[in-house]
């Protein structure tokens, strides 16, 4: 029965592959939506989901009804991954002897370029918080932190205090998979850091903290707080597009390459894998190029 393997497969991923909470709780619901979608479709309970049920047939449907609901085809592609995950794991286990799934493939995606902030809104955003008060010395810390280390948020909100080199002007950073890197920061990010170390955490730490950014009552800083942060000064300081912590990250990205820093150096400060990764990015350099073209040249 496939049901009785979830665990294993979770733990597996956890102990094997040092996956992150976020995936193993994204892995736990799509495995479990897709479940439920058999024993509905078959009239089983999910506890009684036989291995023969998980065939190409089935996935294809289950992807169809998907696709019916109106759910995005990113985020049809990730529940595929897992359940490709999952089936690997299966055969590895010899609950499978062979992937009945390795025909089905990913629905094609839409080549969507990442959002990014001009260097002028991204001075704006940075000038939002109040910094005469804790909770603004902290929060323009976060701002910059993020836009100077290119960080996603829950890189930032498992930084500790010692992660901070400010005389090596470094910040050691735990990424995907529990993989560390090395990121330098600029002096704005390192005078905001130093500053709310100094006169904004002691007024928010109570007892003994490890971790750099923390809340109202003294605990870690959790990664939907800093959305709503961002959401925050975004609204006060009247941006006209939406920003999330991975906006800051892709402004990041796009301001090195647009400055000519390598794509390899990008690829690196930016912790990805894979260089296709990062190459998204260069769709953007394009483009300002283009722009500076139409912009300067005497016979545009």
């Amino acid at each position: 029965m496939l049901f009785q393997h979830v665990e294993g497969f979770l733990d597996y991923l956890r102990i094997e592959k040092s996956a992150s909470t976020l995936t193993l709780v994204s892995y736990r619901t799509d495995l479990g939506q897709f479940l439920s979608f058999l024993a509905r479709q078959y009239s089983v309970s999910r506890q009684d989901i036989s291995a023969e049920l998980l065939n190409h047939k089935s996935v294809r449907e289950y992807l169809a009804q998907l696709q019916e609901k109106g759910m995005s085809r990113s985020t049809m592609a990730r529940k595929l991954a897992a359940l490709r995950s999952f089936v690997r794991y299966l055969c590895r286990e010899n609950v499978l002897r062979n992937n009945p799934i390795a025909a089905v493939s990913t629905p094609k995606q839409d080549k969507r370029l990442p959002k990014f902030l001009y260097p002028l809104e991204i001075q704006i955003l940075m000038d939002a918080p109040d910094t005469s008060k804790p909770l603004g010395l902290r929060d323009k810390a976060i701002l910059e932190t993020l836009y100077a280390a290119g960080l996603r948020v829950s890189e930032l909100v498992g930084l500790k205090v010692n992660d901070v080199y400010f005389d090596e002007e470094l910040i050691k950073v735990f990424g995907k998979g529990s993989k560390e890197r090395i990121v330098p920061l600029g002096s704005q990010a390192l005078l905001s850091l130093n500053n709310y170390l100094q006169k904004g955490r002691p007024f928010l730490e109570k007892g003994k903290q490890e971790a750099l950014f923390l809340n109202r009552l003294g605990t870690q800083l959790s990664d939907r707080s800093v959305r709503n942060i961002i959401n925050k000064y975004v609204e006060e300081a009247a941006l006209q597009q939406k920003v999330s912590p991975h906006t800051l990250r892709h402004s990041f990205a796009t301001h090195l390459l647009n400055g000519g820093a390598d794509l390899r150096s990008v690829q690196e400060l930016l912790g990805h894998v894979k260089l296709s990764t990062t190459q998204i990015y260069t769709h953007l350099t394009t483009e300002n190029i283009q722009q500076v073209y139409h912009e300067t040249h005497p016979r545009r």
